[in-house]
């Protein structure tokens, strides 16, 4: 047993997707969550500017004796986990592309069409694809870039018609070309537009690696024996901007659940 808190860390608050989740799954479990909503979104910086990023943060989350750090944002898995394993290979470190790809695998049924939106960086790394295919060769993976899905989404833009619009802009062509019947939603922020998504395209079947991320850690808690026991302290949410989307989102998630109010604000030499 372990009763040091997970941390989990995000580029903005996509990664607030994977929360509930856990508080399902492991409600004996304290997370301390970061959200680097300032230098939000990093789909479309460099790989060295997000990891210089990731970095810091995962030395924050360190500094407050996390037993795990769980990368919940697709960019920085996409870029980064090897790096931050070497770094700090005392400390489990798990993100979201490995566990999504395993649960690709086996839901969709052979020879299908999956399609992977994601962001530009994300894309680029061609991670989705590599582990979907190593598991599944017969699958047809196909990966399209929505770089303007996660700024619309941290401005809180998601129920309008804005929204809809940019949806249709990025999938319309690209779900007809491909025949794709499963969508990877390849960014921890996608959730908060699947349900726009499904009443657009409702016949796909939608795969979150926000869902995925949560089961990752259970599984991995539970073979390393490092479960907790009981919860005493609250849950952090830490920030690098408290911004208006961010605080929302804790809302929702914190909605009669009291106990995970404490919210702060983290400056990273920004």
């Amino acid at each position: 047993m372990d009763n040091r808190p997970i941390g989990f860390f995000d580029s903005g608050i996509g990664g607030l997707t994977s929360i509930p989740y856990v508080m399902k799954k492991l409600p004996e479990e304290r997370i301390i969550f970061f959200g680097d909503t300032a230098r939000a979104p990093y789909g479309s910086k460099s790989a060295d500017t997000i990891q210089h990023f990731s970095l810091q943060i995962a030395h924050f989350l360190k500094n407050h004796n996390v037993k795990m750090i769980v990368i919940a944002c697709n960019t920085v898995s996409a870029t980064c986990l090897e790096y931050l394993r070497r770094v700090y290979p005392d400390i489990p470190i798990i993100g979201v592309i490995s566990p999504t790809a395993r649960v690709v695998s086996k839901r969709c049924a052979p020879g299908a069409s999956v399609g992977v939106i994601a962001t530009s960086v994300t894309v680029k790394s061609g991670a989705y694809e590599k582990k979907i295919k190593a598991l599944r060769p017969d699958l047809q993976v196909h990966s399209a870039a929505c770089p303007a899905f996660v700024p619309l989404i941290e401005e809180g833009i998601i129920d309008n018609e804005i929204m809809r619009l940019t949806i249709k802009y990025y999938l319309d062509e690209f779900l007809r070309r491909y025949d794709i019947t499963d969508l990877v939603l390849g960014c921890t922020h996608y959730p908060l537009i699947s349900d726009e998504i499904l009443r657009i395209y409702p016949h796909l079947r939608i795969i979150s690696s926000s869902m995925e991320a949560a089961n990752a850690v259970e599984l991995e808690l539970k073979k390393r024996d490092m479960l907790s026991s009981a919860r005493s302290e609250n849950h952090i949410f830490v920030a690098s901007d408290l911004s208006a989307p961010f605080l929302q989102m804790i809302h929702r998630i914190s909605e009669g659940k009291k106990e995970i109010a404490d919210i702060h604000f983290y400056n990273l030499d920004l």
